[in-house]
């Protein structure tokens, strides 16, 4: 998974998604990105048909400990989030069984 993030050089913020994850789940564009920057990381892609681009989700951290779920996707070398939450209980205990086996990317 480390590859998908070898050639970005920077974040692409829309307006639109950055304000609903604001408002809707009281997440700020600085905590998405620091998900990306602190291990470990737990990186999939989503499975969805409708989508016309690749889409993956991370399950990380930020730097004050916040367990965030972000959807994201790369375009032009640049990580563009789509939505970021805090993380399902489902989505906490896989995370916290990744660093027991201290699993990174």
């Amino acid at each position: 998974m480390k590859k998908i993030f070898e050639k970005c050089e920077s974040f692409q913020w829309d307006e639109g998604n950055s304000e609903k994850n604001k408002v809707k789940h009281n997440v700020l564009k600085s905590e998405c990105e620091q998900v990306f920057f602190n291990k470990p990381l737990i990186i999939s892609d989503v499975k969805n048909n409708y989508e016309k681009e690749k889409r993956w989700y991370l399950l990380g951290r930020t730097d004050i400990d916040r367990r965030l779920f972000v959807v994201f996707t790369i375009r032009k070398n640049m990580i563009r989030t789509i939505s970021a939450r805090d993380m399902s209980k489902k989505e906490r205990e896989l995370y916290y069984e990744a660093i027991k086996k201290d699993t990174k990317i």
